[in-house]
């Protein structure tokens, strides 16, 4: 079986490793790389029993045309798939924190958006399978590991995910520009699942009206608004900071 993608970055590669070792077939590195960065990818390969080659940079450029790859790259066979939505929230031994991103095709903004959440501790992160970016090396490099460790899920029908949600007492949230209340403003409740749409377009009809309450951040400057990951970060923090007896 031939490795199905690659993934790019120490933070991504190393991410890899840690979560499924078994995933990771061969790791390349850039010959010129001594550092301690290196050793220790070296090591962590090692210990796990991954080949690593040492390559010529122009090896790795060409996976990427010259892309950021921090002088290494690892190629990788698709996880199996987790454990369904279903089974993760009834797992969860907390009140349920999610991300719901309607529309977010570009992979730069949903690398962004997983590492928001993970930092934050969401539990995971869902999409529209027919309107949004997939798992591949951009959206692992740009998510810094987060890609390897956060659960995301693309449903097939987001709207009915949603309504699912709600059976659970698990209220949608969705981040607005053109609500009334801002987000300090809000009750916010404890289990919830934040609702962001793509920048521009914002969410779509069904999605805004399967929303329990819109909110929206308040925005001071010039911009009318933020990129889909920072308004991310924003809003999942806001919950954490609540959670944690913030007034």
């Amino acid at each position: 079986m031939k490795p199905t993608r690659a993934v790019f970055g120490f933070h991504a590669v190393l991410a890899r490793l840690r979560a499924d070792a078994a995933s990771v077939t061969e790791i390349y590195l850039d010959e010129n790389r001594k550092d301690a960065r290196a050793k220790d990818l070296a090591l962590a390969a090692e210990k796990a029993g991954v080949a690593l080659m040492r390559v010529p940079t122009r090896r790795l450029d060409g996976f990427y045309g010259g892309g950021r790859h921090q002088g290494v790259v690892a190629m990788v066979f698709d996880k199996p798939s987790r454990e369904s939505l279903e089974d993760l929230l009834d797992s969860v031994k907390e009140p349920p924190l999610l991300l719901v991103l309607d529309g977010v095709t570009d992979p730069h903004n949903l690398g962004a958006s997983l590492r928001v959440a993970d930092a934050a501790g969401a539990h995971a992160v869902i999409a529209p399978k027919d309107r949004a970016a997939g798992i591949g090396a951009v959206v692992s490099k740009v998510a810094s590991g987060a890609a390897e460790s956060i659960p995301y899920y693309m449903v097939t029908n987001l709207a009915r995910t949603l309504d699912d949600l709600k059976e659970r007492s698990i209220w949608i949230v969705g981040a607005e520009e053109s609500a009334d209340k801002t987000i300090y403003e809000s009750e916010l409740p404890v289990s919830i699942a934040w609702v962001l749409g793509a920048e521009g377009e914002g969410m779509r009809r069904l999605t805004r009206e399967r929303c329990d309450l819109l909110v929206r951040i308040p925005m001071s400057g010039s911009v009318a608004s933020l990129n889909v990951s920072v308004a991310s970060g924003v809003c999942l923090f806001e919950s954490r900071r609540r959670r944690s007896g913030g007034a």
